[in-house]
């Protein structure tokens, strides 16, 4: 992690009363987990796109990665988007910070369990549109149709659409592609726009009675 990547993240937690702990490149709270740390990489090509990456390190064998396109050096504006779209479900999720004005809280049952779902919002980049009414029951459902462990799990979604209408899904479950997820999302009629945009949600998932 660069020393300006970590001290951005620092100042983050801290501005949420989470004092974190650096450990080389990564952040520790009270010298455990959870731990986070953030990673730029610059794009290959001149006028490329570069990549955060936030990784989340949850115990010894699970680890919440996330990531994220920017332009501006550093990746300031990439940064900009994690704390705009997903922080406040992490925050919530791994921290017990939470902060209802920048994400839902609700309780799902799936499978024969109870479980808290902490949900980002849909946060937009490109173009003025409004998100299908029905995205979020859409992947609700595919949820229920899945086996879970009595353990935290997450959905990272991620949608693309060109202006020819091509729509580019990408949805993760613990890290791993989601086809139930891709398919809940291209079933939506995603609104028309001249420019192109992407739409991206993170839902973390805490069983309640294990």
């Amino acid at each position: 992690m660069s020393d300006h990547l970590q001290t951005e993240l620092l100042r983050l937690f801290e501005r949420h009363d989470v004092p974190l702990e650096p450990d080389e490149d990564w952040l520790l709270t009270d010298g455990d987990f959870p731990a986070i740390r953030a990673s730029w990489h610059e794009g290959k090509a001149t006028g490329e796109s570069g990549r955060l990456d936030i990784d989340v390190v949850l115990d010894e064998a699970r680890q919440i990665e996330l990531s994220y396109a920017g332009d501006a050096a550093g990746g300031r504006d990439a940064l900009e988007r994690f704390v705009r779209s997903d922080l406040p479900v992490l925050l919530a999720a791994c921290w017990y910070v939470t902060d209802e004005r920048k994400l839902d809280l609700a309780q799902w049952e799936i499978g024969l369990r109870s479980w808290d779902a902490f949900i980002g919002r849909f946060s937009v980049d490109g173009a003025d549109v409004a998100v299908p009414a029905s995205a979020l029951a859409a992947v609700t459902d595919a949820l229920r149709n899945e086996a879970l462990a009595p353990q935290m799990h997450w959905v990272r979604l991620f949608l693309r659409r060109a202006t020819d209408g091509t729509l580019a899904i990408e949805t993760l479950l613990d890290n791993e592609p989601w086809p139930a997820g891709d398919r809940a999302l291209a079933t939506l009629a995603w609104p028309a726009s001249a420019q192109p945009y992407s739409v991206r949600s993170l839902i973390a998932l805490d069983v309640r009675d294990y």
